[in-house]
């Protein structure tokens, strides 16, 4: 599939009603409306295609540029590519596309601790979204690479930006989801962090209760009476 090809597609599959929820959940710039079921499907026809997605991102289309996230290949993105595309993040869908698709990457760490205090909201949310990902899919880090930054958690959560808020509120999440002493100093981080005020637009969304959360997936991995 080449890009005349996707963005056809794309543009087929958007709808007036998607674009108006994509907006009120502050999507932003131009977009077709494309729901994530079709882009999963797109992105299970094309699986892992670098020069399309460096092609769609460089569109500037929201939908496009989530499905540039879902085929690009991490293992092609040096600090420099990372970089680039980070500068152009208009919103935190993509921010979030783009760091559930660079955690896999050589340089994910570097760019972690490249973005983690940029002071700039969709670095931030990158950033922050990179530990969570990391926490829940790396499991060869050891439990002292998220120490100090559960504390930063902690210590700052209230006074970052709207949509960093949010985004360190989940990685809190996942590093207490891996157990142990982090779950144990994640949970009483939670207690003393309180509700985070997230604004999520014009929405029903709500910012989950850390600790609350925690625990309920510590309840889902127990292991059944037989």
């Amino acid at each position: 599939m080449d890009v005349q090809q996707a963005m056809a597609q794309l543009e087929a599959a958007g709808s007036e009603q998607t674009r108006k929820t994509y907006g009120r959940h502050g999507v932003r710039g131009p977009m077709f409306g494309v729901s994530y079921a079709v882009l999963n499907t797109m992105r299970k026809a094309i699986k892992k295609d670098q020069a399309l997605a460096l092609q769609l991102w460089e569109t500037g289309n929201h939908d496009a540029r989530i499905l540039a996230c879902m085929v690009a290949d991490p293992a092609q993105f040096d600090e420099a590519l990372a970089a680039r595309w980070a500068a152009d993040v208009p919103d935190h869908a993509v921010a979030d596309a783009f760091s559930g698709m660079l955690h896999k990457a050589p340089c994910a760490r570097a760019m972690f601790e490249r973005w983690a205090n940029a002071g700039d909201e969709w670095h931030e949310r990158i950033a922050w979204g990179l530990l969570g990902q990391l926490a829940l899919h790396h499991s060869e880090l050891p439990d002292r690479f998220f120490e100090p930054y559960l504390e930063t958690i902690g210590r700052d959560i209230h006074t970052r930006l709207n949509r960093v808020r949010e985004s360190m509120n989940s990685a809190l999440i996942a590093i207490g989801m891996r157990g142990g002493g982090l779950e144990a100093r994640a949970l009483e981080l939670a207690a003393v962090i309180g509700a985070v005020e997230v604004d999520h637009g014009d929405t029903y969304c709500k910012t989950p209760d850390a600790a609350a959360y925690i625990q309920k997936a510590k309840a889902r991995k127990k292991p059944q009476p037989a």
